[in-house]
């Protein structure tokens, strides 16, 4: 019964499932970016710790570029089941970076670009682009998601508008994810760096 109440709750109320969650990873990147979070909440990183992290960052995202590329692939084949495992999967990888990005920031930190002008102004304006994609796709994202698994295939073609905000929703994190990782070999492998603590990391190593 529980079960199916929950089932009937994100069925009948997607937008209303899709705000709450998306407070909620809201919350949680803009608290551990600020440092509002409890102590020993994240481990006390090293910076090669830190830069571990970055490396599987950039994988998890390179193979869910792939992933979400795949789903688009077959759902304009109209291979349903297929293009839903894919989609299940990437925002499985989705999540398995949240906790890793998180853990890097509030854990450890920020490193900053350091490298000639005719790069950095590029750089930054794809780190940009990634930024408020990634804060932007997130309900869409959510809501595509809700949908998707609270309804069948053929209500989802009928009832809901997941055709067209699966595409926006694809489509955005495909280019933040992708940009994301354009970003991370510019700054880790190309070109320098300046590493900063952040709020967060600073708080748990304070001597206090």
């Amino acid at each position: 019964m529980a079960t199916a109440s929950a089932d009937n709750a994100l069925k009948e109320h997607p937008l209303a499932v899709t705000a709450v969650l998306s407070v909620v990873g809201y919350g949680l990147v803009v608290g551990t970016f600020l440092g509002f979070v409890p102590g020993g909440v994240y481990p006390d990183l090293s910076l090669s710790q830190v830069n571990l992290l970055s490396d599987a960052i950039a994988a998890v995202n390179a193979v869910n570029v792939l992933v979400i590329a795949a789903g688009w692939r077959w759902i304009r084949r109209d291979e349903v089941k297929k293009h839903a495992a894919a989609m299940v999967t990437s925002f499985g990888l989705i999540l398995v970076f949240l906790v890793m990005y998180l853990t890097k920031i509030g854990g450890g930190g920020t490193k900053e670009f350091v490298g000639p002008a005719f790069v950095y102004y590029p750089y930054l304006a794809m780190l940009a682009i990634h930024i408020v994609l990634s804060i932007v796709a997130v309900p869409v994202v959510l809501y595509a998601l809700v949908l998707g698994i609270s309804h069948s295939p053929a209500e989802l073609r009928r009832e809901t508008p997941h055709r067209r905000v699966g595409r926006i929703a694809a489509g955005s994190w495909l280019l933040s994810l992708s940009l994301g990782v354009v970003t991370y070999f510019l700054l880790n492998h190309a070109y320098g760096w300046e590493y900063t603590q952040s709020a967060a990391a600073a708080l748990v190593s304070a001597p206090f």
